[in-house]
């Protein structure tokens, strides 16, 4: 999970939104998403999806595609 908590920081910083305005918005608390902005803390897979819904994210999960050599 740790690209995925990286990509969602990501977006975080580059939206120019405070954390306070996300708070507001998104009902995680100011604590969580302080310590998760500075890379302190994780975040539960429903405050990682409500990110991604408020940020305009898309997280999407499929099979690895499997090498060569693994045949």
């Amino acid at each position: 999970m740790p690209i995925l908590l990286r990509e969602v920081r990501k977006a975080m910083k580059s939206s120019g939104l405070t954390n306070y305005r996300i708070w507001k918005d998104t009902g995680i608390t100011q604590g969580q998403l302080s310590r998760f902005a500075r890379g302190e803390r994780g975040m539960s897979v429903e405050n990682v999806e409500r990110m991604a819904e408020y940020l305009g994210l898309e997280i999407v999960i499929r099979p690895k595609r499997r090498s060569k050599k693994g045949k």
